[in-house]
């Protein structure tokens, strides 16, 4: 019986396919859903139609593959290799977002910074309007404490719904996440699919202007219109890692086609046909010579997965 599920290509699903709605995808492109336009294909891309179809997938999957959930691909690189078992994309399905009173928002989990923080200039409510400076979505926000401009995803959060691989839901208050600096303890290869943020009460007019400052001084800082990450590592206690980076000499350096931004020392280029391997060796590079001038060792805050 022919699948209601479209699969591109002509490779078997790894499961029976029947009564699911979403798009399969085997041996699917990545580069061109990632900001560094650079990287390997994953083994099976899953874009769900809704939220009951992406649970019905995962329960059939049943665990016995890796999931990963990819949202604007803004703040990772996909190696060269491509990444093993699904990857699950949400689309429209999952990212409207709501104002549910009390100054509350409901995200879905594919709900970008923009449309989160401009849903609340316009419902009057405050606190939000860091979002707009961090690109991504709201289950990559979730996932890594996203943060930007003195404010962090710990701050706002109430909860989220996310759906563990074997399919099954689950509503984790903040606390559970055990937030520290752009870490959480979300369980591996589960999906966010929604999470509701608190803010206060405020003026739109007011709430506006701070997030046009907020996107001027991105534009004004970071390397906005090239093929970028956003920021490569995190800041060590007390200091900036663009500071740390500039210090060591690596503003400009090179590997392949891959640069450290001259605008930003915290942001790696593609300059054109960068590889990932490129990309993330010029990190290892960049760490290298920060260790060996300052004695620190930066964190990668980018996301590396997949396959060398």
């Amino acid at each position: 019986m022919a699948p209601d599920c479209e699969i591109e290509g002509a490779i078997a699903a790894p499961i029976s396919m029947e009564g699911i709605r979403g798009t399969l995808t085997p041996d699917a492109p990545l580069a061109k859903l990632v900001w560094f336009k650079a990287g390997g294909a994953a083994d099976w891309l899953f874009e769900p139609a809704d939220l009951g179809d992406l649970r019905e997938f995962l329960i059939k999957l049943g665990g016995d593959l890796p999931v990963m959930a990819l949202g604007l691909g803004s703040n990772l690189i996909v190696r060269d290799g491509g990444v093993p078992g699904v990857v699950v994309r949400l689309g429209k399905a999952f990212a409207k977002v709501a104002d549910l009173d009390d100054h509350v928002l409901e995200c879905g989990g594919g709900a970008s910074g923009i449309l989160v923080s401009s849903t609340a200039r316009d419902a009057g409510i405050a606190g939000l309007e860091f979002l707009r400076g961090i690109p991504g979505t709201v289950g990559g926000f979730v996932r890594m404490n996203g943060g930007a401009y003195g404010r962090e995803v710990a701050d706002v959060l109430i909860d989220c719904d996310v759906i563990l691989p074997g399919g099954r839901p689950v509503r984790l208050p903040a606390k559970d996440l055990r937030y520290t600096y752009r870490h959480s303890a979300l369980p591996e290869g589960a999906v966010v699919v929604s999470a509701r943020l608190q803010g206060t009460p405020g003026d739109p007019a007011a709430i506006g202007a701070e997030m046009d400052r907020i996107a001027t001084a991105r534009e004004e800082s970071q390397p906005l219109r090239t093929k970028t990450g956003g920021s490569t590592f995190k800041n060590p206690d007390g200091d900036k890692a663009w500071r740390l980076v500039d210090v060591a000499g690596c503003r400009g350096m090179t590997r392949g086609g891959a640069q450290v931004s001259e605008k930003h020392t915290n942001f790696l280029i593609n300059t054109g046909d960068a590889t990932s391997a490129d990309i993330e060796g010029l990190g290892e590079d960049v760490r290298r010579k920060v260790y060996a001038e300052t004695g620190v060792m930066l964190e990668w805050e980018i996301q590396r997965v997949g396959r060398p």
